[in-house]
């Protein structure tokens, strides 16, 4: 099969086009012809050597796939060979055949193409585990999202927006500001000309925002700390500002904060398919009622993976990025 290598840590162009065995499936794995493949942050730094593979995954990049079911086991599964599915995986998403826990496949959302679906598991998976599992974000709620028009940031106004909630989000420029307000944001703050402390402090009568979906870490999490309201939890997912921040904790400890933080990658399927169980309860149907879309910036085929990758390290887009495999 033809896939997508990192040859050595470095810029976008160490990843190679190159032909690779069809992958061998362990229990409880199926086989997935890859329609297409979505482009995520992970990628960027496992390509660059600072995302170590978990034991076990495949060392190709990629971490969602949208495809056909053409092996593996599905008995006491509803899915059956030739079936349209997504999936969140370890790795080897960028490929034309993938191994994915039969766990951690959904179907592909009626109404969406496979292009479409192969853009959901990765910032669903984490949008729900870290902002409604582990922050326990609920009705009546408002949620403040770092980095707005990512494609977790995306999601995670969109979620909110669907569930009736009051939410936030920080964004770069005018333009990607007003982007997470037709997504349903009530207000963007650009982060480059405003203090968003100040503005959602003013936004929420002096209260601050009930939780945090902060992807950058740094010395945004004591600014984060000032803006959260009572009982407020921040929930932690990368550290594109830095893993050291220095945070006063009178206020944790006066006003009940909670600072949690996770990645998904090297939880075992069966946590991951809980929360698929979740999503294809909860979320599939907003997506079916078109009350939830996917939001794709640009589509690349799998052989320019790199200026897919150069691409994202920019920043300059809003939604996804995306490999077109078939």
């Amino acid at each position: 099969m033809r896939a997508i290598e990192i040859k050595q840590p470095g810029p976008p162009d160490v990843l190679q086009l190159c032909e690779r065995p069809v992958p061998e499936l362990k229990p409880g794995e199926v086989l997935i012809r890859v329609h297409a493949a979505g482009i995520n942050r992970p990628d960027v730094l496992q390509r660059l050597g600072h995302y170590p593979v978990p034991p076990g995954a495949s060392d190709l990049p990629g971490l969602e796939v949208a495809g056909e079911i053409v092996g593996g086991d599905l008995s006491g599964s509803t899915f059956r060979q030739g079936d349209m599915v997504c999936a969140l995986v370890q790795g080897g998403g960028y490929a034309e055949f993938c191994a994915a826990p039969l766990q951690q496949c959904l179907p592909v959302p009626a109404g969406l193409s496979a292009l479409e679906a192969a853009s959901l598991p990765e910032n669903y998976f984490t949008v729900w585990s870290n902002v409604f599992d582990r922050a326990r974000l609920a009705a009546g709620e408002t949620l403040l999202v770092q980095g707005g028009t990512s494609g977790i940031g995306v999601t995670a106004i969109q979620l909110a927006a669907a569930f009736g909630l009051r939410v936030f989000a920080t964004a770069g420029s005018a333009d990607k500001c007003r982007a997470t307000e037709a997504l349903g944001a009530e207000r963007g703050i650009d982060y480059k000309t405003e203090d968003f402390t100040a503005v959602v402090k003013a936004l929420t009568d002096n209260k601050g925002v009930d939780v945090i979906l902060d992807m950058v870490g740094g010395d945004y999490l004591p600014r984060e700390i000032d803006c959260l309201a009572d009982d407020g939890r921040i929930a932690l997912i990368a550290l594109l500002g830095g893993a050291k921040a220095t945070i006063d904790l009178g206020q944790v400890l006066r006003r009940r904060l909670t600072i949690s933080g996770s990645t998904l990658r090297p939880r075992p399927a069966a946590f991951k398919g809980a929360i698929a169980a979740n999503l294809r309860e909860h979320v599939w149907p907003l997506f079916e009622a078109g009350k939830i879309g996917p939001v794709i910036f640009k589509t690349f085929p799998l052989e320019q993976a790199a200026q897919a990758h150069a691409l994202m390290e920019g920043s300059t887009h809003i939604g996804k990025i995306m490999l077109q495999v078939v």
